[in-house]
Order: C-alpha cells, then sequence, then structure tokens
C-alpha cells in the first residue's frame, strides 16, 4: 500500500509576501479602519481545512472564517447546491412572496431546533439580524421591554445587538446611548445569584423582563463553558418569571461541538433560537426559530427583503445533510484529540498557559496575558497555521468540521512550538507584533471580531 504524505503548510515567500503587502496597502486606502486585522494574512482560495494567500502560501486554517466555514472551503456538495440554484432563482423577495425554498428550508430549521412541540422560522442575513429579531419577538410577545445578557458576551454590532453585546467596552465607545432596559451580570451560576438577589430584588421585578439571551458557551468572550448546572438553573429561573430564554448559537451552533446545538450538551431547550455563521457553510444566512406559540406577531412586524434568498438557502440545506451525515460526529472526535493534544502545554508552561476548554471543535486556549496570546497567534501564522484571538487573553481554534486527525495533529504540533517559542522569547515575540501593529499590517490592540 502507498501511504500519502501528510498534508503541511507551505511558505513560499516571507509574510506578508510582495501582493498581501500591496494589497494591505490599497485596502488602507479604501476601506472602512472599523475592521480589525488579526495578522497579514490576504485569502486568495480554500479548499477543505486549506487556505492559500495570494502568494502562494499555504496555510492550515483554524478559524474557518470566525466558525463560518462549517463544511470547510469550497465543499462540493455546497458549491454544487449553489450553482444549481444560482441557475434557476438568484433572489425573489420572501417577505412579499411565496418561495419554496424558503418554507423548505424554514421547515429544515424548525425539524433541527433543539425544542419539542411546533416551531416556526424567520431567515435573515446574519447574526446581528436573528438577534435584532430575537429581541424583538420576545417583547412583542411578552409585552415587556427589559432584557438580561451576561458579560463577556457577543450578539453583534447593529443597534440592538451591540446593547446586548458586553465582551468589550469598546464596541459601545461613541455610539451610546444603548437600548434601554438592557441589565447584564456574569456568565455562570454567579451571574443566576446576581439576577435573583441585586436584579430582581433591587433594580426592577422579573415580571418587567421580556428574556433572557445566552450564548450557551461564550464565543468572542473567549469559548467560555459554562457549570454543567449554569443553564438547567436559567432554565428554570426564566420559567419561574414566565421569561423567554433565547440561546444565541450563532457561534456555538451548527454541529460545531459534536451536537447540533451546544445547548443540547444540557438537556436544555430554549424557546428562541439564533442561529447563523456556520449553518450555511459561509453563505448569509441568519435564522430564528422559536416556539409556534411564542411567534406571535402578525404580518407587518417584522420581515427582511434580502432574508432568505435562494442562492443562499441551497447552501443552508446542503450543510445540514453533510452535517448530520458525519460530520457532526467528526467534531465531536477530532475536537477531543485536539483538547488531548494541547492539555500537556499546561505542564510544560504552568505561568504561560493557564487553560484549555471547549466541547467539540469549539475549543479556546487561555495564557496569562492578551500579549502573549498576541505573539503565540503571530509564531503560529509565520508557521502556517491561522488561529484567532478571543476574550481578553484566549486564543479560539475553530477549524471546520471536516478537519481530518492528520491535520488536527499537525495543527496540535505548529501550535505547540508557536508556544513554546514565545515561551523562551516572549519580550522578542510581543515587540515583533508591536512592530507589526506599527506598520499598519494588523489592528491596534487584542480582540478579534465575532
Amino acid at each position: 500500500m502507498v501511504k500519502t504524505a501528510r498534508r503541511t503548510p507551505q511558505m513560499k515567500t516571507a509574510l506578508p509576501g510582495p501582493k498581501a503587502a500591496d494589497l494591505i496597502a490599497r485596502d488602507a486606502k479604501a476601506m472602512s479602519p472599523s475592521f480589525t486585522r488579526a495578522y497579514p494574512f490576504v485569502m486568495e482560495r480554500g479548499e477543505g481545512c486549506w487556505a492559500t494567500d495570494v502568494d502562494g502560501n499555504t496555510f492550515l486554517d483554524f478559524t474557518a472564517g470566525i466558525a463560518v466555514n462549517s463544511t470547510g472551503h469550497s465543499h462540493p456538495d455546497v458549491v454544487a447546491a449553489i450553482q444549481r440554484q444560482a441557475a434557476e432563482l438568484l433572489h425573489f423577495s420572501a417577505s412579499d412572496f411565496y418561495l419554496p425554498i424558503y418554507a423548505q428550508a424554514a421547515a429544515e430549521l424548525s425539524r433541527i431546533a433543539p425544542m419539542s412541540g411546533a416551531k416556526k422560522a424567520f431567515i435573515g442575513n446574519s447574526g446581528a439580524e436573528a438577534v435584532e429579531a430575537g429581541l424583538k419577538l420576545a417583547r412583542y410577545h411578552t409585552r415587556r421591554q427589559n432584557v438580561i445578557a451576561f458579560l463577556g458576551a457577543f450578539h453583534g454590532r447593529t443597534m440592538g445587538a451591540v446593547s446586548l453585546t458586553a465582551s468589550k467596552a469598546k464596541y459601545h465607545a461613541h455610539f451610546g446611548p444603548m437600548l434601554p432596559g438592557v441589565y447584564h451580570v456574569p456568565f455562570g451560576s454567579e451571574g443566576l445569584d446576581e439576577i435573583e438577589q441585586r436584579i430582581f430584588k433591587r433594580l426592577m421585578p422579573a415580571d418587567e423582563f421580556a428574556a433572557v439571551i445566552v450564548e450557551p458557551i461564550q464565543g468572542e468572550g473567549g469559548y467560555v463553558v459554562p457549570e454543567d448546572d449554569f443553564l438547567p438553573r436559567l432554565r428554570e429561573l426564566c420559567d419561574r418569571h414566565g421569561i423567554l430564554l433565547i440561546a444565541d448559537e450563532v457561534q456555538s451552533g451548527a454541529g460545531r461541538t459534536g451536537k447540533m446545538w451546544a445547548i443540547q450538551h444540557w438537556d436544555v431547550e430554549p424557546d428562541i433560537l439564533l442561529t447563523a455563521k456556520g449553518i450555511a457553510s459561509g453563505m448569509p444566512i441568519g435564522a430564528m426559530v422559536a416556539k409556534s406559540d411564542v411567534m406571535s406577531w402578525g404580518p407587518g412586524a417584522h420581515g427582511s427583503t434580502y432574508g432568505g434568498n435562494p442562492v443562499a438557502l441551497a447552501a443552508l440545506l446542503a450543510t445540514i445533510r453533510l452535517l448530520e451525515n458525519g460530520l457532526i460526529a467528526n467534531a465531536g472526535i477530532r475536537g477531543r484529540e485536539i483538547q488531548d493534544g494541547l492539555r500537556p502545554l499546561l505542564g510544560r508552561h504552568p505561568g504561560l498557559v493557564k487553560d484549555v476548554r471547549g466541547k467539540g471543535l469549539m475549543i479556546g486556549v487561555q495564557f496569562d496575558s492578551g500579549a502573549t496570546a498576541d505573539a503565540v497567534q503571530m509564531q503560529a501564522f509565520e508557521r502556517g497555521l491561522l488561529v484567532l484571538e478571543a476574550g481578553d487573553d484566549c486564543i479560539r481554534m475553530s477549524p471546520p468540521l471536516v478537519v481530518s486527525q492528520s491535520e488536527a495533529a499537525t495543527a496540535v504540533r505548529i501550535f505547540t512550538e508557536a508556544v513554546a517559542h514565545v515561551a523562551t522569547h516572549r519580550g522578542q515575540d510581543i515587540d515583533a507584533v508591536d512592530q507589526e501593529r506599527e506598520a499598519g499590517l494588523i489592528a491596534e490592540g487584542f480582540g478579534a471580531s465575532g
């Protein structure tokens, strides 16, 4: 039997290469400066878990476009579905007319949603749109205004969504006032105690709250997995006070954690589910699925011109098939392998590496500081591994769910080398990141987007 050589990253130029450097310069002249750029990577094409930049350098992608490319770059089944649909119909607004593929997609989303009983779906274009829809529906259905969210949460940047977001103060700076009636508490059991003892007792009675919105595993906040009793206790609190529970599964859903939805790890059912990112393999889809009795608004209460675009929905349907036909199971298996490979870092670098955590292919490695995490991220990039910071001092790994055993092993090896280099040359590596920042190749300050 002929053995196939394990694929590894290939660097043909210094980073950034000449073409990448030229594009970065042109980008600075034309693009909004509001975007964060983790490192000077300029992608040209991708296949599976591999990304090739404009200079022909090939990287192992463990970001998946911020947990979006769930089936890998340009999965042939997804590409074929997009091509077939594009040849038939590009767009016809489902807000004003009937579209067969919209009804089919809504039925599929309702089928896989983690709630029992009848459900209905609203489909938009992004995670932030799904959050806005969920927030509006909760207020409409309950006739209550106030909402509880959690510190460290990221729910988006549109006005309602950013008011719920509490992962970084910069997301609120100069945009105030935020949406009124939003209360934030710590993520986890500590926050539940604060809801009962501080908010309901001192600030606002429980019967004035429409919803609690929660990421079952926090994403941009640092891939934080809560205590096992947190979500069951939160469900009980909501039931006791007639408050809707909204599960924001934009990053944690679509099979990433080894189950279709992260909340299923704790056998908890939300009233409203929000999804986007990986549910359509990179095409712009955001959806809100709610129990039918909660989806009580009438015609004209909400809509979207582009929401439920036929081409994006074709990708969604193909993605769900792939997830259910093996990719969810693969996420669980590969995730355990990667975490097992990363945990020895805790013993090798006890002052540097503080935690390895996650479920499935939603994995976070926490460091002693944001500066260290920045340096490790850059060292991984220079070795051909794409990872992405999260929270104050964490690096997230969110590879496509098609990742193989050998690709997982390669990522662990490269990341281990990156950490070891920073452990030995920490000051030098941090200075190198600062120099990249001063040169305008990366954005100012620690923290990625989304």
